[in-house]
């Protein structure tokens, strides 16, 4: 069946970096760099936004009669460092309004109009872009890859009063960053406390940082300060110079150092040397070593020590099963992609939408309400969208990696309840 759901706009096409501050403004810095870092389905059948169901109830959307379509914009990034995770957000929210919309691309009886535009990753076109689909009567914004882009949209909403679902971009000012903005992704702090999960309470513990003396390393490193150092824990960092070429002495040391967790956070071509000077140096029986799961293309980096890593991981294909995970392994596909990384963060953006649509019409104050205190099941499982902040409440996960033929496959190892692993209340 055709869906109503018009893709428009203008269209032009990383491997991502690692780390705590996940697709933060940092993340920016990296194309072809294999990196190393820290980093919906309704259930409820009949309910506003759910399959099989537009109604909004009550009188919510005076607009429901009309045959206007509905017109989204998201703002991602189409091209540029991090066109790999636009690529699964997009696809990933076309899987999502399929299914929050039973198959009709319609909310109460009326077409959604997705526009996409290219941000590159680029916050000011990312701003010119939103100024420009608000100035045509775009209520609703999604997107934002990258979080230097969030960051700068999300002050946008606020002025001009008009609904924003953040996406992959995982920097923790987006959570309550105004009462018009929401995240369809996770943020920092849960990935730091996943991370914190392989050593359990933080108190007394000792954590080292391993990262190279970039911003993006220095951010990793003040995330995990801030987040274990206020449990207790004594965080030590140890940055690398980005010019080094002989990673050895720097390996040493962190083996040396025996912390109780090493948190590796690499952006960098040379990741594989990197690894692979830890485990020479004896890093690996000395600590527990953790980093962050990207994207499927980079698990070959590790090589022989992947074995030996313990993963925290926002989402992976097989982390969860239910019916909204198994509806997104269908989108995706039937769009010729897969089930990865970001492709959670586009799907939970369209339910999400859905839901603000269903209960609030063109009224985006309602929306607002409608987003507010939420809870849904999402490919993730279950999700909460906190009234006080906006925080997405949700699941996070501990994996390994398994040699399966000539490549290495993520297997799961534990699944973080979503209030296990949620931030504190802004």
């Amino acid at each position: 069946m055709r869906l109503p759901i018009r893709w428009a706009g203008r269209h032009r096409r990383a491997i991502r970096l690692f780390g705590v501050s996940g697709v933060s403004g940092a993340t920016t810095l990296l194309k072809r760099a294999v990196v190393v870092t820290l980093a919906v389905a309704l259930a409820a059948c009949g309910a506003p936004g759910s399959p099989g169901s537009s109604d909004s109830g009550g009188d919510a959307t005076s607009a429901a009669d009309s045959s206007e379509p509905f017109k989204v914009g998201i703002v991602y990034s189409k091209t540029g460092p991090l066109a790999t995770y636009g690529e699964q957000y997009r696809k990933g929210f076309d899987a999502g309004l399929t299914f929050a919309t039973d198959g009709s691309g319609e909310v109460n009886g009326r077409p959604v109009e997705v526009t996409e535009v290219d941000d590159a990753g680029d916050p000011a076109k990312a701003v010119s872009a939103a100024t420009d689909l608000i100035g045509q009567g775009y209520k609703v914004i999604a997107g934002s890859t990258a979080s230097g882009v969030a960051l700068q949209v999300a002050p946008l909403a606020e002025e001009n009063k008009v609904l924003f679902i953040s996406g992959p971009a995982a920097v923790d000012a987006i959570t309550g960053a105004n009462r018009y903005t929401f995240r369809s992704g996770r943020q920092t702090y849960q990935d730091i406390l996943t991370a914190a999960s392989f050593i359990g309470d933080a108190k007394g513990k000792t954590v080292m940082v391993f990262a190279q003396d970039s911003a993006f390393g220095q951010a990793n490193a003040a995330a995990v300060k801030g987040v274990l150092g206020a449990q207790g824990a004594t965080v030590k960092e140890l940055l690398v110079p980005a010019a080094a070429t002989d990673l050895t002495p720097f390996a040493r040391q962190a083996a040396d150092a025996k912390p109780d967790l090493l948190f590796v956070a690499w952006a960098g071509a040379n990741a594989t040397q990197m690894w692979q000077s830890l485990e020479q140096q004896g890093a690996f029986e000395a600590s527990t070593v953790v980093t962050g799961l990207d994207i499927k293309p980079t698990h070959a980096v590790f090589g022989p020590a992947a074995d030996k890593i313990q993963f925290l991981s926002h989402f992976f294909e097989g982390a969860a099963d239910n019916e909204a995970y198994q509806a997104l392994d269908k989108g995706m596909k039937d769009a010729g992609g897969e089930v990865d990384l970001f492709t959670n963060d586009g799907f939970v953006a369209a339910q999400m939408i859905v839901r603000a649509l269903a209960e609030g019409g063109d009224d985006v104050e309602k929306m607002v309400d409608a987003l507010e205190g939420y809870q849904f099941e999402g490919p993730k499982g279950s999700m909460t969208v906190r009234a006080e902040d906006h925080a997405l409440i949700q699941p996070m996960f501990t994996a390994r990696l398994v040699k399966k033929g000539d490549t290495y496959v993520p297997e799961l190892v534990d699944t973080l309840e979503p209030d296990a692993v949620a931030p504190p209340t802004q």
